[in-house]
């Protein structure tokens, strides 16, 4: 399904993310995580648009770049380990992006300057939104260095259950939240 550019007002657009992007989203993604040892690198976040392009989107605030959401299905209880890249494009290919009822909001990061305005929160009704009309029953997140306390009130509900890769830091929480 193709993706398309969606204002979220008259400031804000939502489009897919395009190869002339990576410029600013893997310095931005260094600059969020690095400090915590949680920075994936320019070829693991390049593996998760890959693995599902048409769910990997860009924010734009007055026509700059503002932020950008990489998200991909996965199953229910499982998440991309930041350590290691996605399969190539043939495993990709080989499973549909739409054959998870689960839409992992993997990483979502907005540029230092637009930051407490609440636009992550749109950015992930955003994807809630597109995740729905897609037909996934649910969405996902890991939620890092004490972050959760953010998601609660959007719906996410924490799974402690689930066993996130060592590669999340000790303080990451598994959430999820139901779609209908």
């Amino acid at each position: 399904m193709p993706a398309h550019h969606t204002p979220l007002d008259e400031d804000l657009l939502v489009r897919p993310l395009t190869d002339a992007d990576w410029a600013e989203v893997v310095p931005l993604e260094a600059r969020a995580y690095a400090a915590s040892g949680l920075s994936e690198g320019d070829e693991a976040l390049r593996s998760r648009h890959r693995a599902a392009p048409d769910y990997c989107f860009v924010l734009e605030h007055k026509g700059e770049f503002g932020g950008y959401l990489l998200a991909l299905p996965y199953p229910l209880g499982r998440c991309p380990d930041l350590s290691h890249a996605e399969p190539g494009t043939a495993a990709a290919t080989a499973t549909p992006a739409s054959a998870s009822a689960n839409l992992h909001a993997h990483d979502l990061v907005i540029v230092e300057r637009l930051r407490g305005q609440g636009l992550a929160p749109r950015l992930l009704t955003f994807l809630a939104d597109t995740a729905r009309a897609r037909g996934h029953a649910t969405i996902s997140l890991v939620a890092v260095r004490g972050s959760d306390v953010l998601w609660s009130p959007l719906g996410y509900h924490p799974h402690p259950e689930v066993e996130l890769p060592a590669s999340y830091g000790d303080r990451a929480v598994y959430m999820s939240m139901p779609l209908s």
